[in-house]
C-alpha cells in the first residue's frame, strides 16, 4: 500500500467522521452553542462544510458547554 493511498484513506475516514458529528450537531446541538441560531434551519446545511473541516475542535467546544451545562444543573 502506497502513501498516497494511505493518505487518501484517512482523509476519507476524517471526512466521514466529520460528516457524521456535522449531522449530529446540526440535528442537535447547534441550538446549544449559539441560542440565536434556534428557529433558523435554513442556514444550518451550511455550516456542514465548515464543520467537516474542523470537527475536533467544535466537538470540543460542543463538550465543554455540554459539561459547563451539567455543572449549572
Amino acid at each position: 500500500m502506497s502513501l498516497a493511498h494511505v493518505l487518501v484513506i484517512g482523509a476519507q475516514a476524517y471526512a466521514g467522521i466529520g460528516l457524521l458529528a456535522g449531522l449530529a450537531f446540526i440535528l442537535f446541538g447547534v441550538d446549544r452553542v449559539d441560542p440565536a441560531a434556534r428557529g433558523a434551519h435554513a442556514f444550518r446545511p451550511l455550516l456542514l462544510p465548515g464543520f467537516i473541516l474542523i470537527w475536533p475542535l467544535a466537538v470540543a467546544r460542543w463538550r465543554a458547554l455540554a459539561a459547563r451545562g451539567a455543572d449549572r444543573a
